[in-house]
């Protein structure tokens, strides 16, 4: 059966001129080309940059229109269902299914953090980490790879199974971590609003086909990182990836779950994650909630004190709602809101860089108020203690900055058009957001 197709969206006119851009602090070339939808090599040769990673504050830069390419295939690849890690993934062994045959995949281990991990092991943790469905990844590491179902995988694919190679991304988890990555990304971007094109490296550009959906558009921009525009047509066609897909686990609009968020969801009622009579400060507004793909759906806090960096705090995170601890562990605490005991369905909080000493452990049973652990630095990246608190729905990240805004004790979260920028408003006080400590970021029950 035919998915129906979503409506049309208009496409957004391209550049036809060449500009000048001048290069301000922090920005790298791959920002650069992002913001101006064309690829990075297409602008080192258009100024003869010998090495790409060494820009200058004041660096002015000619930037060229794109090469714009027909339209790109209109086939709905997944649902929006399939590409997170939502009610569906319950349905799913993933051992089960891995054991069916003796492919690289069951060889395969890896020390991640001190810890030895299968390989399905570390599928199920970047499913886990980033909220993407493990047959999709499962799908694109057979694409790419062919670690799923063959024992003899050779050359670069033994060391860069999905195909990225750069320096730091060798290895099974770095190479799902970047493509789980890369997935959020066009995931997201779709579900606010973006409309492509899809930029390949070479500066070639394809504009969206009509009638895509956000897991469709996921699969067709983290193809678009990875292979050549002749390449991708073939990749995201029809007898392409959701062929393969299909012979792995069947069709997936079989089980799609539309819409994955209902229109009519309200956000639970939520308090600030800290004990009565403490002032925080309110450091980072509306940003990705896990890697820099997913959606702008985490705010930070940080514990109250002088000192900065990586300094141990004796201050406590409280748990937001009532519902029990479905995970702990790697400076996450998982919170399961409707009580199923699923991370993957209704809402979910993430508590993210909880210290391993006196943190609350998978299992425990939580009322709104009650103690997490201490603020750190541990798990994922980070430069100073604090808190990172985001949503998930059905799996899916819910942005801080959008429809269901964070409220915490009457607070309302908003977002000020870049990543981190952000204010927190209740009544007629409004907080905004500063990796600092002042008047204007300081939050208390």
């Amino acid at each position: 059966m035919t998915p129906t197709p979503d409506p049309e969206r208009p496409q957004p006119p391209l550049r036809t001129e060449t500009v000048v851009h001048v290069v301000r602090p922090g920005e790298s070339l791959g920002a650069i080309a992002a913001l101006y939808e064309i690829g990075a090599g297409q602008i080192a040769r258009a100024n003869g940059l010998a090495d790409p990673n060494l820009l200058s504050i004041g660096q002015v830069l000619i930037v060229p229109p794109p090469i714009v390419e027909p339209q790109g295939p209109s086939l709905k690849i997944i649902p929006d269902s399939a590409l997170v890690y939502g009610p569906t993934s319950i349905l799913f062994d993933l051992d089960q299914f891995a054991a069916t045959w003796p492919s690289h995949l069951n060889a395969y281990t890896e020390d991640i953090d001190g810890t030895p991990l299968s390989g399905p092991g570390i599928v199920l943790r970047v499913s886990r980490e980033y909220s993407i469905d493990p047959r999709l990844l499962l799908a694109v590491l057979e694409a790419q790879g062919g670690w799923v179902r063959s024992p003899n995988v050779t050359g670069s694919a033994r060391l860069y199974p999905v195909g990225y190679q750069a320096p730091g991304y060798e290895g099974l988890y770095s190479q799902l971590s970047w493509a789980a990555d890369q997935l959020n990304l066009g995931f997201y971007r779709w579900r606010a609003g973006w409309a492509g094109p899809f930029v390949f490296g070479d500066g070639r550009v394809v504009p969206a086909g009509p009638g895509l959906n956000a897991g469709t558009a996921a699969v067709q921009h983290l193809f678009s990182q990875l292979s050549s525009v002749e390449s991708w047509r073939a990749m995201v066609g029809a007898g392409g990836f959701e062929a393969l897909y299909g012979e792995l686990f069947g069709d997936p609009f079989r089980l799609a779950i539309e819409p994955l968020v209902p229109d009519d969801v309200v956000s639970p009622t939520l308090r600030l994650p800290f004990e009565d009579g403490k002032t925080w400060s309110f450091t980072g507004g509306p940003h990705a909630a896990w890697g820099s793909g997913a959606a702008w759906a985490a705010l930070d806090f940080a514990p109250p004190g002088n000192a900065f960096g990586c300094i141990w705090s004796g201050e406590w995170v409280t748990a937001v709602a009532d519902g029990p601890v479905v995970r702990a562990g790697d400076g996450a605490v998982l919170q399961d809101l409707d009580g199923d005991g699923h991370e993957s369905t209704g809402w979910v909080v993430l508590y993210m860089h909880i210290a391993a000493e006196d943190r609350v452990e998978a299992g425990a049973w939580l009322r709104a108020g009650d103690r997490i652990g201490h603020p750190s630095c541990e798990g994922g990246v980070s430069n100073g203690t604090h808190l990172h608190l985001a949503r998930r729905y059905n799996g899916e990240w819910i942005p801080a900055d959008g429809a269901l805004p964070f409220v915490l004790d009457g607070w309302v979260s908003a977002g000020l058009g870049r990543e981190y920028d952000g204010t927190m408003t209740r009544g007629g006080v409004r907080l905004e957001a500063c990796g600092c400590r002042n008047e204007e970021n300081q939050i208390a029950r």
